[in-house]
């Protein structure tokens, strides 16, 4: 595995042709009263490169900011600190990095993203991109949690209720994760057992300020451990490198 950010354009220009290059997105969001703000960069990057050291990729510096974080998936921007993109504004940053990397001559191009909302507009800049790219090209656009069986799932919500994966944020997953990839950002002490009691089944503007808990828990998240991030990305890794290695290699 190799950080593109350390790299010299020499040595990038260097590269193998069958080279992968992987970009990581996130966000900057509230992740309650425990986790840091770039949670979901965190993870990114740290599927990235464990995924690079697999497959011998190069990791490109990551996407730190994302789509707007919606009230039942990420707690809106109620929060401060939650810095959010326009779709438009991620759509166009996430296409020019892609159309950059082929214009160098990249063939094989991985998306790993963590953050709920930028599935769409990351999908977006993608169809957009594949309408002209050379012909060859191939990109791939993963979500860890849609690699997660059902088995998993029944493992780590042994004592709390699956909620889904939208409210599960900042709760037992993403807490496991940051406990694995960063534990010394996680302050444990401050979790505490709220969650969004009522769901709206709409969408309503401006959004009423009492919709989500003041800590920004949607889920609760006490019995999160490492050990849980440990079967995550097991499986999610596992699965990533299955689709790279099937798609790109």
């Amino acid at each position: 595995m190799t950080l593109m950010a350390n790299m010299t354009w020499y040595e990038f220009n260097q590269r193998k042709d069958e080279d992968v290059v992987i970009l990581p997105i996130g966000s900057v969001e509230q992740h309650g009263p425990h986790l840091p703000l770039s949670t979901d960069t965190i993870i990114s990057e740290g599927f990235a490169e464990l995924l690079g050291e697999h497959i011998n990729g190069i990791v490109m510096p990551s996407i730190n900011y994302g789509y707007k974080s919606q009230p039942a998936s990420g707690g809106g921007p109620l929060f401060p600190g939650t810095i959010d993109l326009n779709g438009l504004t991620l759509i166009n940053l996430v296409k020019d990095i892609i159309e950059e990397l082929i214009r160098d001559g990249i063939k094989k191009i991985v998306i790993v993203n963590s953050h709920f909302e930028n599935q769409a507009f990351l999908l977006e800049a993608i169809d957009l991109v594949s309408k002209c790219m050379p012909e060859g090209t191939k990109i791939i656009m993963m979500s860890w949690w849609d690699l997660i069986s059902q088995e998993t799932i029944d493992k780590i919500f042994d004592e709390v209720p699956f909620p889904g994966w939208a409210l599960e944020h900042a709760a037992i997953t993403e807490t496991s994760l940051i406990l694995k990839f960063r534990p010394e950002l996680v302050h444990m002490d401050r979790l505490i057992d709220e969650k969004i009691e009522e769901v709206p089944k709409y969408q309503i503007y401006p959004i009423p300020k009492d919709l989500v808990p003041k800590s920004g828990l949607l889920s609760i998240g006490r019995t999160s451990t490492k050990e849980k991030g440990d079967l995550i990305v097991t499986e999610a890794l596992e699965q990533m490198i299955k689709i790279v290695k099937k798609e790109l290699l």
